[in-house]
């Protein structure tokens, strides 16, 4: 039972508002903040570790957002974000764990689709990781990928970009977790506890989404893999994706219309 979609519908880009993007943490906001032209602070009513800054990124008017850890907390900010701002795009930003084999620290992933890790209605015949009433996976529109992911390659720096599925859930991924997620979803390559739910509620409101987050630590690592890297190394590597990316929006407005559910 995969009804009632089997894959979330794609929103056409907004031809106005800003650009919301959204962190956990401080540590993953500060180079993004750092950036910001005329940064003012953004009137975010809710308590901290939740707080937001507004201005100007790669030549567009940008919001960024930071919410504190899981899937809840995400959720209620970019519900915040959506219904204040109208954004035209909505951008989970900082870092994940990595989750696929072969998959390095520093790797940037871009999410082409995203599912719940800890999510198992498979007992009334859904797929894993599926809300009920929910599709099977939220997805990004490919065309949307394809700009994130060059973006991603020009502003590297030698580091390597993949895209693909990302989990997340309200669970850190330890090495005892890690490869029981591998056999639930093949192919994973990171694994957070926000980007599903920002998606989950872009979907809702008809706001398109994207994520680009690079690898901090690696879920279950072998014994002769780098398997850390310091927070801000990566935030830094998120935000030089992010503003490549804002830097050729222009690329992305106009993307088609919004597709509906599938049965």
């Amino acid at each position: 039972m995969t009804s009632p979609a089997a894959r979330s519908p794609r929103p056409a880009l907004r031809p106005t508002g800003p650009v919301l993007v959204l962190t956990a943490m401080d540590e993953e906001a500060s180079p993004l903040v750092e950036r910001l032209v005329e940064p003012r602070r953004a009137d975010l009513p809710m308590a901290a570790p939740a707080h937001a800054w507004r201005g100007t990124l790669g030549g567009r008017d940008v919001v960024v957002a930071t919410s504190g850890i899981g899937v809840a907390a995400a959720s209620a900010v970019a519900t915040w974000g959506i219904i204040s701002h109208q954004p035209r795009l909505v951008i989970s930003a900082g870092s994940a764990g990595g989750l696929a084999s072969g998959i390095g620290v520093g790797t940037l992933v871009i999410g082409e689709s995203f599912t719940y890790s800890l999510a198992d209605a498979t007992a009334f015949g859904y797929a894993p990781g599926q809300v009920p009433g929910g599709p099977v996976r939220f997805t990004t529109d490919p065309r949307l990928v394809e700009i994130a992911e060059r973006a991603g390659t020009d502003s590297a720096a030698g580091q390597s970009v993949r895209r693909g599925l990302m989990l997340s859930g309200d669970a850190f991924v330890t090495a005892e977790i890690a490869d029981p997620l591998r056999e639930r979803f093949p192919g994973a390559l990171s694994a957070d506890m926000e980007s599903t739910a920002i998606a989950q509620t872009c979907a809702s409101w008809g706001v398109p989404f994207l994520a680009m987050r690079a690898i901090s630590d690696l879920c279950g690592p072998e014994a002769d893999e780098q398997f850390h890297l310091e927070l801000d190394v990566v935030a830094e590597t998120s935000a030089r994706a992010v503003c490549r990316l804002l830097e050729g929006l222009g690329e992305v407005e106009g993307l088609g219309e919004v597709e509906g559910r599938e049965a």
